[in-house]
């Protein structure tokens, strides 16, 4: 009887960080949320007041490295800030400061009503 080669499967690894699970215009898609096993990550919001986005704005405006690759094409991090509706990191931390601003004075307006 001939011996059988057996052959371990690699571990995949998760949606999220191969290509399958990102979305080409930046972040990820619905398996590549997923597939995190981190906690429930929500889709991105897009417009408005939200303190989701606030907080996304200025954590990757202040993210280091460019916003576009040596030929010109836009990295992911770019790509991102796009989807969450910044056109730049510049811009990015300019609306998460309005964003901030907007929802205290919501805030401090609601508690003087109280």
């Amino acid at each position: 009887m001939r011996g059988r080669l057996v052959v371990a499967k690699a571990k995949k690894t998760p949606a999220w960080q191969r290509k399958e699970g990102k979305n080409p215009k930046g972040g990820l898609n619905a398996k590549g949320r997923a597939s995190y096993k981190g906690g429930t990550l929500k889709p991105p919001v897009k417009s408005g007041d939200n303190p989701r986005r606030a907080s996304f704005l200025a954590r990757m405006g202040n993210m280091p490295g460019p916003e576009r690759k040596p030929n010109g094409e836009p990295t992911r991090l770019l790509k991102s800030l796009q989807v969450w509706g910044a056109s730049s990191k510049a811009d990015a931390r300019r609306k998460a400061a309005a964003i901030s601003k907007r929802n205290e004075a919501k805030k401090k307006s609601s508690t003087k009503k109280k």
